[in-house]
């Protein structure tokens, strides 16, 4: 229980720290965790052309626009054959159709 209460505390810590990073205009980098051992580094940029950098736990780096989305974050490439999505602490990566980097968390 007291592990949860923890989770839950930096979670919501993470938050605030990212809305007030993104009104000041600043870079929020959070790392992410996956399953099967991967994991992802995401560094949001927010502003006119809002973006963000990936670096791969299998080494490639992407940087990714802003896209439509209808809940949380979306970042994709032009033909949409690469999707970040972001939600609160949870991030999944879509390859072709294919979820590629999935159950990732931000790491404590």
């Amino acid at each position: 229980m007291r592990y949860a209460r923890i989770v839950a505390a930096a979670a919501v810590a993470l938050a605030t720290a990212a809305g007030a990073a993104a009104a000041n205009g600043k870079p929020i980098v959070a790392r992410f965790a996956c399953t099967g051992g991967k994991s992802i580094a995401a560094t949001f940029v927010n502003g006119s052309k809002s973006h963000v950098d990936l670096v791969l736990s299998d080494g490639r780096k992407l940087t990714l626009p802003q896209a439509m989305s209808g809940s949380g974050a979306r970042y994709a490439n032009a033909d949409e054959t690469f999707v970040f999505w972001n939600k609160g602490n949870t991030a999944f990566i879509e390859e072709r159709g294919k979820t590629t980097f999935d159950g990732c968390t931000t790491k404590a």
